[in-house]
């Protein structure tokens, strides 16, 4: 067989479901090899888009997604998409094609050394250069995707490699393999620093999000009655409803949650990834922070745990539940104080009438409409933030936002590979007006797909989110408007159906219509952002400065 089939059969064996790309001509061995094999290519309208439908997948199952693009260009669009993997722990290989590499006569044309560019952005990246290899490279590239820290991979398929023919062609077995435990010893200190506390508080990070490692830590929460607050990509690990939730830490400082951390002694970070924006800032000497996580910390100015319990996190909770016991002189009188100023809060403009719709209102309806097991996928802008503090997530994964790289045009790619995963749950991204349009053209890939999607657009003309920094720092509004189109007349020119709310009632039928009827929806809906300052900035620190 030719070097392009055997790399497809030993993607089979890996057991891939999909490939998302766009295929160029030196693709076309490859292209060729999956005519007639069970994997379905999914064609897409931009290669960014397809890495990030990949890593999505990637991140639902911790299998690695797989993306495709040609050389070249094809190539250079999938770098965003390998940072999103990257900086968010997604596992995902990229294959993309070259010239052939022992003759060809086209002199630099589109020549890119894209090995070289993948090199900063992946954890490993190869150029096939002989057929028989190709098996070890797809096993290795598959096996270092996954592995913990999970992430991003390459491989390059040369024109002329995928079409040597492979003699003896062997598939290598997919091995079997479990991370280790947490050294006893440390395990050993970590109990008795928080049996040592008097108001030990668990933190809940992005590494934490995985259906074992929930089980443990709400088995631990309901057995020890220690609180807990997530970051943003920690979000429904543990049903947010729980009495013990604390919130979210959606903002850096500031919040009610961040009075909690003052008071805390002792904060148990499971999960926790300096690669997400600081959930909060860590001082010399205030109280004993212990990690645990797969790998060890990364020291930063703002974050330098005295303790690190490293190992399989799910275990690593396990076994501090079996070793600890609730204590007497534990007080979480404090914590209760903070839980109900901030459930207090929390409601505020949960109802607010205004229309363009206000943020908190927003949030409010999108948890009414969305069923418990529902997945909200949001893209990167001002409303990411109202979402992370106001929307209550009740399971693991099913609020997907990137708190890593944050990059602008992953919400619907995001969430079409979400309901290709989960077919059977309502899914809705969430964008702004700005986000969306730099992956628009996706709205066809939906459509064609015969996808049951909602995509809930979020129109302020222009970049709100820095805006809202613009003005915190003091500057004049400027530079931070443009036009768009009209969004109903875009999403019926697609196949898909449009919607124009024009009252936050209104918008909560439409909502729940959309998600019931099936097929592609775009609800375009006016935000006003108005109110981002006074009370992320000035309302929220004053209420928590008072307790």
């Amino acid at each position: 067989m030719k070097a392009a089939e055997l790399f497809v059969k030993a993607l089979e064996a890996e057991g891939v479901k999909y490939i998302f790309g766009v295929p160029g001509e030196e693709n076309l061995d490859l292209l060729e090899a999956l005519r007639t094999s069970p994997i379905e290519l999914i064609v897409t309208r931009h290669e960014q888009a397809a890495g990030f439908m990949a890593a999505t997948l990637g991140r639902l199952t911790g299998e690695a997604g797989v993306a495709l693009a040609t050389l070249g260009p094809g190539a250079t669009n999938l770098v965003t998409a390998a940072a999103y993997a990257q900086l968010g722990a997604m596992p995902m290989l990229m294959i993309t094609g070259q010239k052939p590499i022992r003759q060809h006569k086209q002199g630099l044309f589109q020549l890119v050394d894209v090995v070289d560019m993948m090199q900063p952005l992946t954890k490993y990246t190869r150029q096939i250069v002989s057929a028989p290899t190709v098996p070890a490279r797809v096993r290795e590239a598959f096996r270092r995707a996954e592995e913990e820290r999970p992430g991003a991979v390459h491989l390059e398929l040369p024109e002329d490699i995928a079409r040597d023919d492979v003699a003896e062609p062997m598939l290598l077995p997919t091995e079997y393999a479990r991370r280790p435990a947490a050294d006893p010893k440390a395990l050993e200190r970590a109990a008795e620093a928080i049996r040592a506390a008097r108001r030990p508080l668990l933190m809940i990070g992005a590494a934490a999000n995985r259906q074992r490692t929930a089980q443990m830590l709400r088995a631990f929460v309901d057995k020890l009655g220690i609180p807990f607050f997530t970051t943003q990509m920690g979000k429904g690990v543990i049903d947010e409803e729980h009495p013990l939730w604390l919130g979210n830490a959606a903002l850096s400082d500031g919040d009610f949650v961040h009075r909690a951390i003052d008071a805390a002694d002792c904060i148990v970070n499971v999960g926790h990834d300096v690669v997400e924006k600081p959930p909060f800032f860590m001082h010399k000497g205030r109280r004993t922070v212990i990690h645990i996580n797969f790998s060890p910390a990364e020291v930063d100015t703002v974050y330098f745990p005295q303790l690190e319990v490293v190992g399989d996190i799910a275990g690593t909770v396990q076994a501090l539940h079996d070793a600890l016991q609730a204590q007497p002189h534990w007080d979480f009188a404090f914590f209760a104080r903070v839980r109900e100023a901030l459930n207090r809060q929390l409601a505020s403009h949960a109802d607010d009438g205004r229309f363009p719709i206000h943020p908190v209102r927003l949030v409010a309806e999108t948890r009414r409409a969305m069923p418990d097991d529902g997945i909200l996928c949001l893209d990167n802008g001002m409303y990411k933030l109202w979402f992370a503090r106001y929307y209550r997530a009740r399971q693991p994964n099913t609020v997907l936002l990137d708190n890593a790289l944050a990059t602008m045009g992953a919400g619907l790619p995001s969430a079409m590979a979400a309901r290709i995963v989960h077919p059977r749950r309502k899914v809705l991204a969430v964008c702004g007006d700005g986000g969306f349009m730099m992956n628009a053209q996706e709205l066809e890939t939906a459509v064609r797909l015969g996808l049951d999607l909602v995509i809930l657009l979020l129109r302020d003309d222009g970049y709100g989110m820095i805006r809202w920094k613009q003005a915190d720092m003091g500057f004049a509004d400027f530079g931070m408007s443009f036009g768009n189109p009209d969004f109903v007349a875009f999403a019926e020119a697609h196949g898909a159906r449009g919607h124009r709310p024009a009252s936050p009632a209104a918008f909560a039928a439409t909502l729940r219509a959309a998600l019931d009827a099936g097929g592609v929806h775009l609800i375009d809906l006016a935000i006003d952002y108005a109110d981002n300052h006074r009370i992320l900035d000035e309302e929220i620190k004053r209420l928590s400065a008072a307790l």
